[in-house]
C-alpha cells in the first residue's frame, strides 16, 4: 500500500509541477518587483523552498524562468542573484507600452461592449471623487482598473496579455507617481478623453490620446525621480 501511495503521490506531484512552478515564479517575481529583494542579492533555493513549503525543484524551475525575463542572473557554481528593473528597462517598457496602448485604444473603438463602456464611465466618476478627497490608494486602484477595462475592450487576448505583463513590471514606480494627487487628477482627465474618443468611435484620436497618456506618465515619473526609485 505504501508503494502504491508513493507512486500516486509522485504522479500527483509530477502533474502539479507546472502549476506549482507557476505559483512559485509569480510570487518570486512579485517579490522582486515590489522590492523585497535588493539588487544583486542572492536568492537561496533552500531558503525560498522552506519559506514557500515546496521542494527545491519548482524553485529551481522558477529561477530559470526569472532569468529568461532578465530579473535574476544565474552564475554557475555560485548562485542566483537579483538584477531587478533598471532605469533603461523602465524607459524601454514605457516606449513600447505607449505604442501598444495606442493600438489597444484603437481596437477598443471597434470592440468595446456597452457594459465595458459603462464600467469605464463609472471608473472615471469614482476617480474624480477620490481625487477630490485625496484618497491616493483608491485612486491607484481605479487607475489600474481603467487600464484593465481598456485592455479587455481591445478584444485581443495576445495584446491584453502583453500589456498586463508590462503593467505589472512598472507597478512599483506607478504607485509612487500616483501618490501625487495632482498627477492622479491629470491621469484621470486623460482617461476621460480616451474614453470619449472610444465612445465616439474616433480610432485615430483614441490611439493618439492613449499613446500620449503613457508618455505623460513616464515624463511625470522622471520628474519624480525615477533613478532614485530604481535603487
Amino acid at each position: 500500500m505504501e508503494h502504491r501511495d508513493g507512486k500516486n503521490q509522485a504522479a500527483s506531484e509530477n502533474g502539479d509541477r507546472y502549476s506549482l512552478r507557476g505559483r512559485v515564479f509569480h510570487r518570486l517575481r512579485d517579490d522582486i518587483l515590489n522590492g523585497k529583494y535588493a539588487d544583486h542579492e542572492e536568492l537561496r533555493e533552500a531558503v525560498i523552498a522552506e519559506e514557500m513549503g515546496v521542494s527545491r525543484t519548482p524553485v529551481r524551475e522558477a529561477f530559470r524562468q526569472l532569468e529568461l525575463e532578465g530579473l535574476i542572473r544565474i552564475i554557475p557554481n555560485k548562485g542566483a542573484y537579483v538584477t531587478g528593473i533598471t532605469v533603461k528597462d523602465v524607459e524601454d517598457i514605457y516606449a513600447i507600452r505607449s505604442l501598444l496602448e495606442g493600438l489597444c485604444a484603437r481596437w477598443a473603438t471597434e470592440h468595446i461592449t456597452r457594459e465595458q463602456m459603462e464600467e469605464m464611465e463609472e471608473n472615471i466618476y469614482l476617480s474624480d471623487f477620490h481625487a477630490g478627497k485625496g484618497h491616493t490608494e483608491q485612486l491607484a486602484e481605479l487607475d489600474n482598473r481603467f487600464h484593465d477595462i481598456l485592455y479587455a475592450a481591445s478584444n485581443s487576448k495576445q495584446l491584453e496579455h502583453v500589456l498586463r505583463e508590462f503593467h505589472e513590471y512598472v507597478l512599483r514606480f506607478r504607485k509612487r507617481t500616483l501618490s501625487d494627487t495632482s498627477r492622479g487628477r491629470e491621469s484621470n482627465e486623460e482617461h476621460r478623453r480616451i474614453m470619449e474618443a472610444i465612445r465616439e468611435k474616433n480610432a485615430d484620436e483614441a490611439e493618439k490620446l492613449a499613446n500620449a497618456h503613457i508618455r505623460n506618465a513616464y515624463t511625470n515619473m522622471v520628474k519624480r525621480g525615477l533613478k532614485e526609485t530604481c535603487k
